[in-house]
């Protein structure tokens, strides 16, 4: 029963969402290529469910939704908020800033555009962004190559917590001096 056990909570562990009695079967029946009873699954993961209860353990297997999966104890979410509150407000990179700055005011627009705009390759900046869930595809160019084009996401306003794009600071009016190299003087 340990060898068993041990599998179902490697196949718990491993799944993204809740695990099905009957996905365990079907996996388990196809592993040793033999009909796994589905009470032997049931008897192993309520083993597994009473084992993690111990204190000793930050994380216990809860049954939900139809399925089963591991989950933190709620003794340990005030930590594991701060942590993923640390973790999303890491500072982005002067390179990630500058693109997401362009993708801001000029969305929807397309990688080519971005570089033109910027002057260098921007894959990684681009990535680590959708990475993070600050910008998004929305679509795709009528170009030539049709590429991908990118705007800014619901999470883009909550990270610079604003409510809507109209907030963001409007570019300044940059006024250049004329040049007057070579040009006679107005006074004269």
């Amino acid at each position: 029963m340990n060898f068993l056990q041990n599998h179902i909570e490697a196949l718990v562990f491993c799944s993204p969402s809740v695990t099905k009695v009957a996905d365990l079967k079907a996996c388990l029946s196809e592993m040793f290529n033999a009909d796994v009873p589905e009470e032997d699954i049931v008897a192993a993961l309520q083993i597994l469910e009473d084992k993690y209860q111990a204190e000793e353990y930050s994380f216990q297997l809860y049954k939900s939704a139809g399925g089963y999966q591991f989950l933190t104890k709620p003794a340990y979410q005030a930590s594991i908020g701060i942590m993923l509150k640390q973790q999303s407000k890491k500072r982005l990179s002067i390179s990630a800033m500058e693109t997401l700055s362009i993708i801001a005011y000029k969305q929807p627009i397309s990688k080519p555009e971005v570089e033109n705009i910027r002057g260098v390759n921007c894959d990684y900046a681009i990535q680590k962004l959708l990475d993070k869930g600050l910008i998004e595809i929305q679509g795709k160019a009528e170009t030539i190559g049709r590429p991908m084009l990118y705007g800014t996401s619901p999470k883009f306003m909550e990270y610079f917590g604003i409510n809507d794009m109209s907030e963001l600071p409007t570019p300044k009016d940059f006024s250049s001096e004329v040049n007057t190299i070579g040009e006679a003087p107005e006074n004269q």
